[in-house]
């Protein structure tokens, strides 16, 4: 039995590699992290579920996120296409009051940098302007290291007996592995922007993350930031929104038109800064682990953006896979099988969120259809909505199979077998 601090590589300094080294860091561990970019850097995904509570707060982050100028978010509410509000699903109603009910509308530049500082100040390692360039394996496949582009341009070989991949969706495993496989009924595409201005809620109403229809079950995100700010994106058929050409501009303003509640309170809103384009963004990797690696947060899966679920992930994939590192080294063994709960966990806490999405996207499906029938159901919607995922859901999409059908698990995200680490 090993029961000395171990040293981890963690590649990748943003949430999921932030949250990873932090509590391995907590745990006793020497961790060191390798960050390509120099932060503050932009990302988009500035909407926190009320889950991401539990993770920031053994970060010790809570206060810290209090004491800022982001604004909080209470609830999540959607508009027709008519401008019809729903009723707001406020969070703090549904968990009596705790904390977690009350979350925040981030900048991610300012978010990711408090996160790797907080990890910093835990302890670990951090390196910037380090770019990882291939994985270094000993003659059975295990993992035993990073090779690295430091400082200096120079190259240099990093050894540990774990690695943990947090790279986001640059992918730096799955992609050299062949690991990535596509969830082809979520081959979306995403436009978004930012606006100063415009109209929004007042009270706890003013950080609401609002979803709003557009034609052929596509929509929008209304995010309100500080500082007056608006993050503004739509997500849609490639063949929707490219229909009258690719002119980005033209497509923002068509589409505020499509929807009344987005037309009207965007109406006196100035856009700055560019347009930001994604697409073919959902997907999961075949493999979670081989022997002395395992993968966290985007480097592993990514849902469709429309519950907000990517930076909630990340944070509670590294938390998870910090404690899993934690107890196979304490054990002295990080071949791909020590990672096994943790995948199933991950991966059942992933699905759930999955069949809401797929759900989301039908034609002949809406929140309003269900509870009307189902009632008793709105605590488990509002459960997978705020990111409380691990648990059962069986009840909820049972009821939700009576409208559409909900598609089968993904047959991915386990430890890869020994015998094909080997073979590569």
């Amino acid at each position: 039995m090993n029961h000395h601090p171990a040293h981890v590589i963690v590649i990748g300094g943003g949430p999921a590699g932030a949250t990873t080294a932090g509590i391995l860091a907590l745990h006793g561990h020497a961790v060191t992290v390798l960050e390509r970019d120099t932060f503050p850097r932009y990302h988009v995904g500035e909407s926190l579920l009320p889950f991401c509570y539990h993770t920031l707060k053994r970060l010790d982050m809570v206060d810290r996120l209090n004491a800022s100028p982001f604004i909080q978010k209470h609830s999540v509410q959607f508009a027709s296409m008519d401008g019809k509000m729903s009723q707001p699903f406020y969070f703090t109603d549904h968990l009596d009051g705790h904390p977690a009910g009350q979350t925040w509308q981030v900048e991610r530049a300012v978010f990711d940098r408090m996160m790797l500082d907080r990890a910093r100040e835990l302890g670990a390692t951090v390196r910037i302007g380090v770019s990882a360039k291939q994985l270094v394996q000993d003659a059975d496949g295990r993992v035993t290291g990073v090779e690295i582009e430091n400082e200096q341009g120079e190259r240099e070989t990093l050894h540990s007996p774990l690695t943990i991949d947090c790279t986001g969706r640059d992918g730096f495993t799955i992609n050299r592995m062949g690991w990535r496989e596509r969830d082809p009924q979520l081959s979306k595409i995403s436009l978004w922007t930012y606006y100063r201005g415009g109209k929004r809620g007042v009270g706890r109403d003013e950080g609401a993350t609002t979803v709003a229809y557009i034609p052929q079950k596509g929509w929008f995100w209304h995010i309100p930031l500080h500082n007056d700010r608006i993050s503004l994106g739509i997500v849609g058929e490639r063949d929707y929104l490219y229909r009258d050409g690719k002119d980005l501009h033209a497509i923002f303003e068509r589409e505020i038109q499509s929807n009344a509640w987005v037309a009207d309170v965007m109406a006196d809103a100035t856009r700055y800064g560019d347009i930001w384009v994604t697409g073919d963004y959902s997907y999961r990797s075949r493999y979670c682990s081989t022997d002395g690696l395992v993968l966290a947060g985007d480097a592993f899966a990514f849902l469709d953006p429309v519950f907000s679920s990517g930076v909630f992930l990340a944070l509670k994939s590294g938390e998870m896979v910090a404690d899993a590192a934690h107890a196979a080294l304490t054990r002295g063994d990080v071949s791909a099988e020590a990672f096994t709960t943790y995948a199933d966990d991950l991966c059942n806490g992933i699905e759930a969120m999955r069949k809401l999405v797929y759900a989301f996207y039908e034609e002949d499906f809406n929140f309003g259809k269900l509870l009307k029938k189902h009632p008793h159901l709105r605590g488990d919607l509002t459960d997978c909505l705020i990111g409380h995922l691990f648990k059962d859901f069986d009840p909820l999409f049972k009821a939700v199979a009576e409208f559409v059908d909900v598609p089968a698990p993904l047959a991915h995200g386990r430890p890869m077998p020994r015998a094909t680490a080997v073979a590569r």
